[in-house]
């Protein structure tokens, strides 16, 4: 019998000959087989060792006289230990091939795990209580991105999957809340990249994909895959043309296509880098704040002491996966959607409308076990509609995601210039130096250089000359303008919602002969 316990040195005893198969067998490669094997004579101390591709006849013969010679024994025994090894290699890499192709086991939820499951998604708090167990599952901090990452990783399953980018400074925690909330995905519905080949995307099974959940550590180690990815998301597929040479040795050329739609995920601290994928994306700017340090280094310290309770992160972790296990993709309508703006700040409008208004179908989609199934009567096909409390839940998390987008400047930088303007106006300061702003809020001196070039050439802060010292120093040109931004940007969305609710008013709906006004549901 081959024994394949150890990886690196199979073992074939039979009652004439011993062999050994140094270094195991290669998977593919199915024409061949070459294998290194070590031949001796059951209870002799004489042993062969001779590199050889047991599907190449003449080898196998050379071999066979060779051990019959050297060891002592007749051709026809070794011919036939030969054979029967050559057989029961190729049967146990053909079972190694096909174990590997099979895809991991779905999990299956019992009875009970399913009624909890329904119950929670039909709760009536169900997006309090689904970032209270992100929390409990270990996600520190971060409430809005970590519910906001949860629903955009939820939406893989819809028609129109939503993507993310996390960005902030080298250590904050970019790629550790990205795979936290990965880890409330189940395994099977998810794909986690770290490097990647510039065309391994086009060697994915056709459908192999759709609807998944692609997480990428850091984008700069995933650059040659980026226009790939944009088209995925784009265009829900990719193809590519690539030459052949058939058995007959004729060149065609085949076209290999790999379909979507699926939900891509990355980790950065070059924002300005990937402008073109961040055009398709959310931007998530992770939390740098001193309380936010202080909420992850006191966790830390819980973990070190041991008074973390895992079995209760572990017990979040699997409910919510279960949770995700029983969502079916089903059309959602928007029949308000005619009613939503946008503020007029928001850099490429076009595309972060589809956002938003694809975020509002996320919203439903998770509550769909909350929405009654309508039916389609032109096609019979099934369909949930948003509702107003979908568009008012969805504006309350988008809000950060929105201001992002009005703002003219990086995340980074503008983080900087609210820092800057809370340090000012504790100290009761209109001006500032570099030497000032580096020596109290521990600023590198080539990274401060960059918001202020930054900061200069977008009008944020101005060079002036002081009266006194006759140095030059900065001073901020408009202390109020985030704070008048966000106000624009509530009083936007304030304006959409009271026009929903105009709309929606029982005198709107009817005429006064009370015939019922007919709404356009798409």
């Amino acid at each position: 019998m081959l024994d394949t316990t150890h990886p690196n040195n199979y073992t074939y005893i039979t009652r004439h000959l011993e062999l050994s198969i140094l270094g195991g067998i290669k998977l593919n490669h199915l024409d061949s087989l070459r294998v290194t094997v070590s031949i001796n004579k059951v209870d002799h101390h004489i042993k062969l060792r001779h590199n050889v591709d047991l599907y190449n006849d003449n080898q196998v013969e050379k071999l066979v006289r060779k051990v019959a010679e050297r060891i002592e024994i007749g051709t026809s025994i070794v011919r036939n230990v030969l054979q029967n090894l050559t057989n029961e290699l190729e049967q146990y890499r053909l079972e190694q091939l096909e174990a590997d192709e099979q895809e991991a086991p779905a999990r299956e939820l019992s009875s009970s795990e399913e009624k909890k499951a329904i119950k929670f998604l039909q709760s009536k708090d169900l997006f309090k209580k689904t970032n209270d167990l992100i929390g409990q599952s270990g996600v520190i901090g971060e409430e809005t991105n970590r519910l906001l990452m949860y629903l955009i990783f939820t939406s893989r399953k819809s028609r129109n999957p939503l993507h993310c980018i996390s960005l902030g400074s080298s250590g904050v925690g970019k790629t550790h809340l990205q795979s936290k909330v990965a880890e409330l995905i189940p395994d099977h519905e998810k794909v986690e990249i770290t490097v990647l080949s510039e065309n391994a995307f086009y060697y994915f099974n056709r459908t192999e994909l759709r609807n998944k959940l692609i997480l990428i550590e850091d984008l700069d180690g995933a650059e040659s895959v980026l226009y790939p990815l944009r088209e995925l998301q784009s265009k829900r597929r990719i193809t590519k043309t690539v030459v052949h040479k058939d058995r007959k040795g004729t060149t065609k050329t085949i076209h290999l296509t790999v379909e979507g739609p699926v939900s891509v995920a990355g980790c950065t601290t070059q924002e300005s880098i990937y402008e073109d994928n961040s055009n398709r994306s959310f931007l998530l700017y992770i939390d740098e704040s001193q309380e936010q340090d202080n909420k992850i280094m006191h966790y830390q310290r819980l973990i070190s002491a041991g008074k973390v309770n895992i079995e209760v992160e572990i017990k979040a972790k699997d409910f919510l996966q279960g949770v995700q296990m029983l969502l079916q993709p089903i059309k959602v309508i928007n029949p308000y959607a005619e009613y939503l703006d946008l503020p007029r700040s928001v850099f490429k409008p076009r595309r972060t409308n589809s956002h938003y208004l694809q975020f509002i179908e996320a919203i439903t989609f998770y509550k769909q076990y909350q929405r009654e199934k309508k039916y389609d009567k032109q096609t019979g096909e099934e369909y949930i509609e948003t509702s107003i409390e979908d568009i008012k839940e969805a504006g309350e998390i988008i809000k950060e995601v929105l201001l992002r987008k009005s703002d003219t400047i990086t995340g980074a930088t503008r983080n900087h210039l609210e820092r800057l303007k809370e340090y000012l106006e504790a100290n009761t300061q209109t001006t500032f130096t570099n030497a000032e702003i580096r020596r109290n809020l521990r600023v590198k001196e080539t990274t401060l250089r960059r918001y202020n070039k930054q900061l200069l050439e977008e009008g944020y802060i101005k060079r002036i000359k002081n009266a006194k010292t006759k140095s030059y120093c900065f001073e901020i040109i408009d202390i109020d303008e985030y704070t008048n931004l966000k106000a624009q940007i509530n009083s936007v969305l304030d304006t959409c919602l009271h026009r929903l609710d105009a709309a929606n008013s029982p005198q709107a709906r009817h005429h006064p002969n009370g015939e019922v006004n007919k709404k356009k549901a798409s």
